[in-house]
């Protein structure tokens, strides 16, 4: 994990790219919180590509995270013309990409789009939330990808959802199903919940951070974001994923001494990584 000293003649484009896609209508929180927590987590510069006619929201939401407004369907959702332009974009500006947090199952257009995008980027890639739901209708797609950079990161159902097995199963098997799962899939898998799991099949860790008030709308497009960041600076897919769960517990942690489990929300752990980093260096 990268120190917070940074030497005295650098840039932000030292610190990486990262480049966030996702949103759909209602659903642009997402997005917004996967962005302020990578910057949070020291990533130098922030793009979030969304749906042309959400752009707005985006720019008015936040202040410091760019934003690439992009070719959408009728109900504002990526559409498959967003593919070359993202593309380019992955190319030639980006360290690392996230995927997936509020982007929509609806439509066979963003389908195709977070295939595409999953298929053929070689840049580390995340892929979280309803991208994971995606990719689970057509799994070899993850096989066809010789990217060795990606970072899934489900939670029991999602899981569920890309091997088939009943969420009481994965919960009786955790470790197994994300190693096995990892394993076939030339992956990291973050199977989040009570013990996260981060594991690429041979090397597995398991988070001992964190609390019941984490379980909130949110949580799990901050720690992506937290991951895409950390991965864009430079650490490498395993190191970004087991280090990420372990600083958004433990900022999940802080601020719940705050404000009691009960009353937590998302944007009170992007407000404590700050301290989180701080302890960990």
């Amino acid at each position: 994990m990268k120190t917070g000293k940074r030497r005295k003649d650098s840039h932000k484009g030292d610190y990486g790219h990262l480049l966030i896609l996702g949103g759909s209508p209602g659903l642009t929180g997402a997005v917004c919180l996967a962005g302020e927590a990578s910057l949070r987590s020291g990533c130098g510069l922030v793009t979030i590509g969304v749906p042309e006619g959400l752009n707005d929201i985006i720019e008015i939401k936040l202040t410091e995270v760019m934003s690439l407004p992009l070719p959408q369907t009728e109900q504002r959702t990526f559409s498959d013309k967003a593919i070359k332009p993202v593309a380019g974009f992955i190319t030639n500006n980006t360290d690392a990409v996230l995927i997936g947090p509020g982007i929509s199952t609806e439509r066979r257009e963003t389908r195709k789009f977070v295939e595409e995008i999953v298929r053929n980027t070689k840049k580390p890639l995340v892929i979280d939330a309803d991208a994971i739901n995606i990719i689970s209708l057509n799994p070899a797609v993850l096989k066809k990808n010789t990217n060795r950079n990606i970072i899934l990161t489900p939670h029991p159902g999602e899981m569920s959802h890309l091997t088939g097995l009943t969420i009481n199963e994965i919960q009786r098997k955790r470790e197994k199903t994300a190693e096995e799962f990892a394993k076939e899939n030339n992956v990291i898998v973050v199977l989040k919940g009570h013990r996260t799991v981060v594991t690429d099949g041979k090397t597995t860790y398991i988070n001992l951070t964190g609390n019941p008030g984490m379980a909130t709308a949110g949580s799990g497009d901050v720690l992506a974001g937290i991951i895409g960041g950390l991965l864009a600076q430079g650490d490498t897919p395993f190191e970004s994923a087991r280090d990420g769960v372990f600083l958004h517990g433990l900022a999940g942690d802080l601020a719940a001494k705050e404000t009691g489990e009960r009353y937590l929300i998302a944007s009170d752990i992007i407000s404590h990584l700050p301290s989180a980093f701080g302890y960990s260096e």
